[in-house]
Formats: structure tokens, C-alpha cells, sequence
């Protein structure tokens, strides 16, 4: 998921660097003459308690690019020096919020869209995996890709941080799914992500050690992921053909029928499967009743159901209360279609009004608002074209269907809902990262711990929280796929449009600089833990357990340890 905010850790400044060794007259700037080589934001905690508010407005490397707002101001500048403490203490609240936000929004909306588009166009687990679900989570660690790449100096960093985020996938994420939901991998659908990826991450080992990568690179690395999906599609084409032309059915529970089950995970995400447990056939009235659109409009923006609220624990209630406002915005602005129900989960009021909020909300949150608030032609700003626009797709819906039955074209909403809960989860994310990156501030944290941890982290929030929902909701094998797919997009097209982007001004070749031993153990460990994947899960004929699963943690535990003796000069 979009984690946008997260590039900024990436930049460093350009102008020269200078400390806080002094200040003038009584009120005045603090004298910069005395200059040297740190020139990083994280420097604010050199200066004097006066002189910080003035460094973090002025600093190019304090600025805020995105995200909308500036937790570094908030925390030098709008607080006291000595309510540092509570500031802190308020912003690890804000995060907490942040987080069970991310886990709502992928849990309640994100998802049922997901497995909504992937039922209407009949997709494979696999194929869903490696297309929908891993845009969704690598389209903010793309973006955060190519604006690092826009400084040669940095992109060393930003092949560091896809690393980083590779193996935090491939070890924690993917061992929380094999913790949460044991079960047998698809073996040529694993096998085929394994061996794509390892190939992406050797290339890329090869280009970093080369130390520059040409226009022909850029575009292998753009070529090898479009020939990923479409070996993700010929091999599910091939395999849906060899099960067809076997006459006999096989019984289920027989020996062919689970090889041929293991080998290609060609099931559908199909309505009898539960995606979200709503619970409401308890609830269904004895006898016939029909809803006035203003009742239907007022219960379906209403998240609190009384009648539930009564059998929850006191802890789950505090959680409910928390979240009331957030689901409230999000009921609000994000449509959701739920296959499992006989309406496919059409709310004809609040429809109408998701054409107007869906769109504005993108707009709003998309770099913080920048291009929402852009005027059109200098006079007419954008959201107000794209009100209009809402207002009257509002109209022509409401006033050609029903409450009762869905239109032919309800398919759309998933595709609406899908974009705007990305948006959502993108949004509150960047949020997360700038405020990882001020705590790196506060407590003097180097950009390259920065970006090995709380970047990487950060841009894996997304796909941490929808993979492990999708695992929990019963398809452990797209989640799997989702990880392998979502990092595969990330590397290549990550690397491949980030640095095509800088060929027009660079005679079409872009110059690498890595930051030092940590990128190579970065590479190293991923590679590693790629070899140890590619040996161990067949070697257990594909059955993911727990036991895996743990291995997958201490192996990503014992590599952050190692990465951070490094980092802090321990190990040479």
C-alpha cells in the first residue's frame, strides 16, 4: 500500500550542510557559518532548544514533500522543548490509530473488493495475486522508487530500501500467513515466483555492482515483468486445459485429484465462500419488510449494530468506539461488493453518493490534496470538475435503478471501492512513515537505518495487513502469491520506470552509488532467504506450517541484528 511519504527519508540535502554551533543577536537566525560535512535533519537534536524550531523550517531535508502533516514542526515547534515527551507520547497514539486504520481499511473494504473483481472476471487465486492485489500494495514503494531515483546519490538507498522491503515480504509477511493459516502451496505457481524473483534480485546485485544501468536495462527489467504475467496466464490457461480434457472426475480426496490440486491453484473466488462474516441472516426479519431509501441510506452509513454491541467483551467495545469514526468516513466515501449476498451488497442511496465521495477522495489524498486543490486553466479548481462530474453520474444512477435489485453494471463499484481503499490505506501509511522518519529524528537515527527499517517497514504496511487478511479469510494462496507478486512489480517496475524516467537527462545511462557495506548484506540475506525458500518448501512437499513460519521470523530477526551491527560500525 501509500507510503509515498516515506521517499523523503531517501533525499538528502543539496545545499551545504552546516550545525548548530551558535546564534546572533538575541531573536535573530542562528549563525551558519560554521559549516561541515552532516548535513542531515536529524542534526536538529545538536541544537539548542531555540534554535530548533528555526532548523526544522529551514532545513531542505526536514521538509515534508508529503503526508499532510508536518510531524517534525509539530514536535520542535508547537510543543515546548521540555514536552518533547508528550509529544512523542501523543504521536506513538496517532500511530496506533494509523495502524488499526490500515488493518479496517484492508480488512472491510480493500479485500471484499479484491475478491469481488477477482469473481466477476473469474481469476485465479494466482492470477489475482500477481496483478490486482500486488498493484495495490507496490504502487506507493513505485513511486517512492522513482522519486529516489531522481538523485544519483540516492539511489544506492532506494535499491537498499527495495531490498530491505523484499526480505521484510518474503520473511515476515510471509511467515505471518504460514502462522496464521498453514496449507499446501500451488508447487508451480511458488516454484515459477521463486525462480522470477531470484533472477530479479541477482540482476540487480550485478547492476549495483556495475555501479551504473543503461537504457536496455531499463527496459529488461520492465520486459521480464511483463513476461511474469504472462507466464502467470499461459501456465493457468495450460493447466485449466489439461483438467479438462480428463474425462473421468476425479473423487475427491484422491491421490490425482490432490496432486492435480497442488499443482495449479486454479480456484475461483467463488461466492459460496465467505469473504466478510456479517453475521446479518440472524437478524433477517420474519416478514417482509422494504426499506424507504432514507432508512436504507441512514442504516447502511450506521457502523454500529446495537444489537451485536450487546454480546461484545468491555475491551472489544473500547476498540469498536475508536473505530467508529473512521468507519464512519470510510462507509461513507468507499463501496463495497460482496458477492456472498443475494444483492451483492447494493446500497442504491449510498451508491450514489460513493460516486461523489469515491473520486474527491482520491483526488484529496493523492500527494496530499496537490493536485485536487490545481486550478483548471487558473480559475476552476479540480475537485470542484470532479464534484460535478459525481453529482451528475449520482443523478443518472439514482433515478434509472432501484432499491431492490442491483444494475447490470454494480461490477464498477468494486473497481471504484478497490481504488479508493488503496487510497485510503496509501494515505494513512504515508502518514505512518513520516512518522517513523521523525522518530528516526528524535532519537538520532542515521538515514541508512532509516531506510533498512522504518522505510522498508513502512512501505510493507500495506501489504503486511491485505495479505494476512486474505490469509485469515481463507486463501492463504493468494496471499502467498500477492507476496511474491507484490515484490516482483516492486523490484522491476520499481527500478526499471525509476531509473527510464532519468535516461532523457543523463545520456541514457543512470549512475548507481551503493551506501556501503549494508547494501551488499542487504542483497546477500535476500538472495539467501530466496535459496532457502527455493530448497526447504519442497523439501516439504509444499506444506507451509507454523514451524516455517517461525524459521521465516528469527531468519529476518538475526538478519536485522546483523544489518544493524553493521550499521553502527561493529561489524567491518
Amino acid at each position: 500500500m501509500t507510503r509515498w511519504g516515506g521517499c523523503a527519508l531517501l533525499l538528502l540535502l543539496l545545499l551545504g550542510s552546516a550545525t548548530c554551533s551558535g546564534r546572533g543577536l538575541a531573536g535573530a537566525a542562528p549563525d551558519w557559518s560554521a559549516r561541515d560535512n552532516d548535513t542531515e535533519c536529524r542534526n536538529v537534536m545538536k541544537c539548542n532548544a531555540s534554535e530548533q524550531c528555526w532548523f526544522v523550517k529551514h532545513m531542505k531535508d526536514c521538509k515534508n514533500n508529503d503526508g499532510f502533516i508536518d510531524y517534525l514542526q509539530g514536535a520542535f515547534c508547537t510543543f515546548p522543548h521540555h514536552l518533547l515527551p508528550l509529544a512523542v507520547i501523543l504521536y506513538i497514539c496517532w500511530l496506533l490509530l494509523l495502524f488499526l486504520m490500515l488493518g479496517v481499511t484492508a480488512s472491510n473494504f480493500f479485500c471484499p473488493n479484491l475478491a469481488a473483481i477477482s469473481s466477476s472476471l473469474k481469476l485465479t487465486h494466482n492470477v489475482a495475486g500477481v496483478t490486482f492485489l500486488a498493484f495495490g500494495n507496490g504502487a506507493p514503494d513505485l513511486f517512492s522508487a522513482v522519486a529516489a531515483f531522481s538523485d544519483p546519490r540516492t539511489a544506492g538507498l532506494a535499491i537498499g530500501a527495495l531490498f530491505g522491503a523484499g526480505i521484510f515480504v518474503t520473511t515476515v509477511v510471509a511467515g505471518g500467513v504460514a502462522l496464521m493459516k498453514p496449507f499446501t502451496m500451488a508447487s508451480r505457481p511458488f516454484l515459477r515466483d521463486v525462480i522470477f524473483y531470484m533472477v530479479a534480485v541477482f540482476w540487480t546485485f550485478f547492476i549495483l555492482y556495475t555501479g551504473k544501468i543503461n537504457l536496455g536495462e531499463s527496459l529488461g527489467y520492465i520486459a521480464l515483468y511483463i513476461l511474469y504475467v504472462f507466464t502467470v496466464i499461459i501456465s493457468t490457461v495450460i493447466y485449466n486445459r489439461q483438467k479438462n480434457l480428463v474425462h473421468t472426475p476425479l473423487q475427491r480426496g484422491s491421490p490425482e485429484s490432490d496432486l492435480l490440486q497442488d499443482s495449479e491453484d486454479s480456484g475461483i473466488l467463488s461466492s459460496n465462500g465467505t469473504i466478510q462474516d456479517y453475521a446479518e441472516n440472524e437478524y433477517q426479519p420474519l416478514l417482509p419488510y422494504t426499506e424507504s431509501t432514507v432508512q436504507s441510506f441512514l442504516s447502511s452509513i450506521n457502523p454500529l449494530d446495537i444489537r451485536k454491541w450487546r454480546r461484545r467483551r468491555w475491551y472489544q467495545k473500547v476498540i469498536k468506539v475508536i473505530k467508529l469514526p473512521m468507519e464512519f468516513i470510510l462507509l461513507l466515501t468507499v463501496p463495497v461488493v460482496d458477492p456472498d449476498k443475494e444483492d451483492h451488497n447494493w446500497k442504491r442511496p449510498l451508491n450514489c453518493v460513493h460516486l461523489i465521495t469515491g473520486p474527491l477522495t482520491c483526488i484529496m489524498t493523492f500527494k496530499a490534496g496537490t493536485y485536487g486543490l490545481y486550478r483548471i486553466s487558473g480559475d476552476l479548481p479540480l475537485w470542484v470538475l470532479v464534484l460535478l462530474v459525481g453529482l451528475f453520474l449520482a443523478g443518472i444512477v439514482f433515478f434509472t435503478t432501484t432499491n431492490q435489485e442491483p444494475p447490470k453494471y454494480h461490477f464498477v463499484f468494486s473497481l471504484l471501492g478497490f481504488l479508493v481503499s488503496a487510497m485510503w490505506i496509501s494515505t494513512a501509511a504515508t502518514e505512518v512513515v513520516n512518522l517513523l522518519q521523525t522518530f528516526g529524528v528524535i532519537f538520532k537515527l542515521s538515514n541508512t537505518v532509516l531506510g533498512l527499517t522504518l522505510l522498508a517497514w513502512g512501505n510493507s504496511i500495506g501489504d503486511c495487513f491485505s495479505d494476512i487478511t486474505i490469509a485469515r479469510q481463507g486463501y492463504p494462496r493468494m496471499a502467498i502469491a500477492a507476496c511474491f507478486g507484490g515484490i516482483i512489480f516492486n523490484m522491476l517496475l520499481g527500478v526499471g520506470i525509476g531509473c527510464l524516467l532519468q535516461m532523457p537527462g543523463s545520456a541514457n545511462v543512470v549512475k548507481l552509488q551503493p551506501e556501503g557495506l549494508l547494501v551488499w548484506i542487504l542483497a546477500g540475506a535476500l538472495g539467501l532467504s530466496l535459496v532457502f525458500s527455493f530448497i526447504l518448501v519442497p523439501a516439504q512437499c509444499f506444506h507451509v506450517n507454523q514451524a516455517y513460519g517461525i524459521f521465516l521470523l528469527i531468519y529476518y530477526m538475526i538478519f536485522l541484528l546483523v544489518a544493524l551491527l553493521t550499521e553502527f560500525n561493529i561489524i567491518h
